[in-house]
C-alpha cells in the first residue's frame, strides 16, 4: 500500500531486518535535524532490547531518496474490562516495563528540508492506509501532536503534559555572561551556601569514570539514591525495573563515552551526586540523577551538582543543557522554559470514545480532589 502526496510517497511494510534498517536510519539522520531519541544511538539500543512486531513506515520523495521514517506498532487494547480499541504507537511498545525508558521529543524522522511535508505525507498514510482506532504518542512537542491531531482529523486526549527547561550554553558563550550571573539571586545563594558547606567536609568536585566498566558501576550505585527518593512503586523509579535497567546498561556498553555520559560531584572521596545525561549533536539531554539527600535542608546536592555541571559542559563547548520534560521546581530555577511535552490519545470520532470521554467528566466531577491523568507509562518527572 502507498500514498503519494505533495510529491512524496508514503509505504509501510513489516520489519524484518533490523542491519538494513539501521543503516537506512542513520542515512536519514545524517541528514535530519533530530533529538537524541529519535536517533540510531536511541533507537538501535530500544531494538535490540525488545523485539517487537513493528511497522516501518518510509516516506521517498520524487527521485525515491528516503526522506522519512517511523516505527509504529499495531495493537488491541481493552480499557475498563468493557472498551476495546485498535491501538497504534509509535516507537514505544505499550508494554509499561519497556515503556519506563521513556522517549521524549517523539515523532517521525525526517529530513530537514520539508520535513513539514514529509510528515503530512506520512500522516495521511497513516489516516487513509492504516486500521486503527486510537494512536497513543509520546512524549510529544505538543504543537507538533496539535499538527497531527489536525492533519488525521481526529479528537486529541492528553494523558501527561510537561514543560520543559533547559540552559542556552552557546548564548552564555556568544554573550561571555556567566551561568551564575543568569540565575536568581536567592537560587545562587542557596547554591553557595551549600557549596561552603561541603567543603568544610572536603574538596568539592566533579569526576568522570576512567572506564567502561567503571562507568557501568556508576550507573548501579545510583539505582539506590534514586530508588531512596523515587520509591520502587509502579510509575516511580525506573531502578526497580530490570527492562529499564537492561536497556541503560547497554546504552552504556554501546556509547560511553561519547553518547552517553555519567558524572560524580564528590565531597573529599564521598559521592553526594550522580548524573547520568546522553550526548549527541553538542547538547547534553539530562536523563536522571541520584542525591544523597541530607537531613539538613541547607544542602543542596541537586542544585549545587547540576550547576557545576552546566558549568562544566559550557567550558567544554556544548550548546545546550536540556532538562528535557518534568514540573520539578529545580528546573525551572535553573533553566528558562524551551518546549512543552504531552503524552496524548488521537482518537478517531466513535461513539465509545465520546463516552469515554463523558465517564471521564463524571469521574473528576466526583473526585475534583484527584489529579490523576491516565497514564499507562512511567512518570517522567521521577529524575
Amino acid at each position: 500500500m502507498v500514498n503519494v502526496v505533495q510529491g512524496f510517497t508514503a509505504s509501510s511494510y513489516l520489519l524484518e531486518d533490523i542491519a538494513v534498517l539501521g543503516e537506512n536510519w542513520q542515512s536519514l539522520e545524517a541528514v535530519a535535524d533530530n533529538p537524541v531519541f529519535l536517533s540510531w544511538q536511541w533507537i538501535g539500543i530500544w531494538l535490540a532490547c525488545y523485539q517487537l512486531p513493528l511497522r516501518v513506515l518510509e516516506v521517498r520523495d520524487s527521485e525515491s531518496q528516503l526522506v522519512g521514517l517511523g516505527l509504529l506498532l499495531e495493537q488491541s487494547i481493552r480499557r475498563y474490562g468493557i472498551l476495546s480499541s485498535r491501538c497504534l504507537r509509535l516507537h514505544q511498545s505499550g508494554r509499561p516495563d519497556y515503556d519506563q525508558v521513556w522517549i521524549e521529543y517523539n515523532g517521525f524522522l525526517t529530513a530537514t528540508e520539508h520535513s513539514v511535508e514529509i510528515e503530512h505525507c506520512a500522516l495521511t498514510y497513516v489516516r487513509a492506509r492504516l486500521n486503527w482506532d486510537e494512536w497513543i504518542i509520546g512524549a510529544i512537542e505538543a504543537p507538533k501532536a496539535q499538527r497531527y491531531a489536525e492533519c488525521l482529523d481526529v479528537t486529541s486526549h492528553v494523558l501527561w503534559d510537561a514543560p520543559c527547561y533547559g540552559v542556552d550554553l552557546a548564548a552564555l558563550r556568544k554573550q561571555q555572561v556567566s551561568y551564575r550571573d543568569r540565575i536568581s539571586a536567592n537560587t545562587r545563594y542557596q547554591i553557595n551556601r551549600s557549596l561552603r558547606i561541603y567543603q568544610q567536609r572536603g574538596e568539592v568536585c566533579l569526576v568522570r569514570p576512567q572506564s567502561q566498566e567503571e562507568a557501568l558501576e556508576w550507573f548501579a550505585l545510583t539505582g539506590p539514591l534514586h530508588l531512596k527518593r523515587w520509591g520502587a512503586g509502579p510509575h516511580r523509579s525506573g531502578f526497580a525495573n530490570p527492562e529499564f535497567v537492561r536497556f541503560h546498561q547497554k546504552m552504556l556498553q554501546s556509547f560511553w563515552p561519547h553518547g552517553a555520559d555519567i558524572v560524580a560531584l564528590k565531597v573529599g572521596d564521598h559521592t553526594i551526586a550522580t548524573f547520568y545525561n546522553f550526548i549527541y549533536r553538542n547538547k547534553v539531554y539530562f536523563y536522571l540523577g541520584g542525591l544523597d539527600i541530607e537531613a539538613d535542608n541547607k544542602l543542596k546536592p541537586g542544585l549545587l551538582g547540576h550547576m557545576l555541571c552546566i558549568e562544566d559542559y559550557l567550558a567544554r563547548g556544548f550548546d545546550y543543557y536540556d532538562f528535557m520534560g518534568g514540573e520539578e521546581r529545580y528546573k525551572a530555577q535553573l533553566g528558562s522554559l524551551h518546549n512543552h511535552l504531552v503524552q496524548v490519545a488521537l482518537q478517531r470520532k466513535q461513539f465509545k470514545f465520546l463516552l469515554e470521554k463523558h465517564a471521564r467528566k463524571v469521574k473528576h466531577h466526583l473526585f475534583s480532589n484527584d489529579d490523576s491523568r491516565d497514564v499507562d507509562l512511567d512518570n517522567r518527572d521521577s529524575k
